[in-house]
């Protein structure tokens, strides 16, 4: 595994296959199983890379909200991720754009959720996934139709107003 300055990538080991060694970099780099993790390209642009490989195999990986950087790292946000290499930088950009395009086959809002969460911090991961402002009743609306979550027993605080209600996916 190498890291510092780069995205966390590894050769290939003989024998092993691309989807058990992409999991197995993940936990190590996050230090637990990922809670969604998918193979989203692979490059071969002839720009370089630190190992100087012909081929990359790009593997996006979740964690749900609450979780801690790595120990020696940090979260931040897309787009404050500088002085990346060419070939990983289009891998960054290929992994966005893959998530994006997955969210509703794959579910991925609600691999970044808690268990149980309220609707308006599912309808922000949406949000913040499609990069637009989604209207409350609409959103509200297309999910009731859809099926996807159930209400449970539990409410929560979110500040000023009336505790919302914790729904979970079905």
């Amino acid at each position: 595994m190498r890291t510092g300055g780069t995205c966390p990538w590894v050769a290939l080991p003989k024998g092993k296959t691309l989807d058990a060694t992409a999991a197995r970099l993940a936990k190590q780099t996050l230090g637990r199983a990922p809670a969604w993790l998918a193979q989203v390209g692979a490059l071969g642009d002839g720009s370089a890379h630190p190992s100087r490989a012909a081929v990359t195999v790009t593997y996006v990986a979740v964690v749900r909200e609450g979780i801690d950087a790595p120990t020696g790292a940090r979260w931040v946000a897309i787009d404050a991720v500088r002085g990346l290499p060419a070939r990983q930088r289009t891998a960054m950009t290929t992994a966005v754009r893959a998530l994006r395009d997955r969210m509703e086959r794959d579910g991925i809002a609600f691999h970044l959720l808690p268990e149980r969460f309220t609707l308006a911090a599912l309808q922000a991961t949406y949000e913040l996934l499609l990069e637009k402002r989604l209207h409350k009743a609409s959103f509200r609306r297309t999910l009731a139709a859809a099926g996807l979550v159930e209400a449970t027993d539990a409410w929560r605080s979110e500040g000023r107003g009336r505790p919302a209600q914790e729904f979970r996916r079905i």
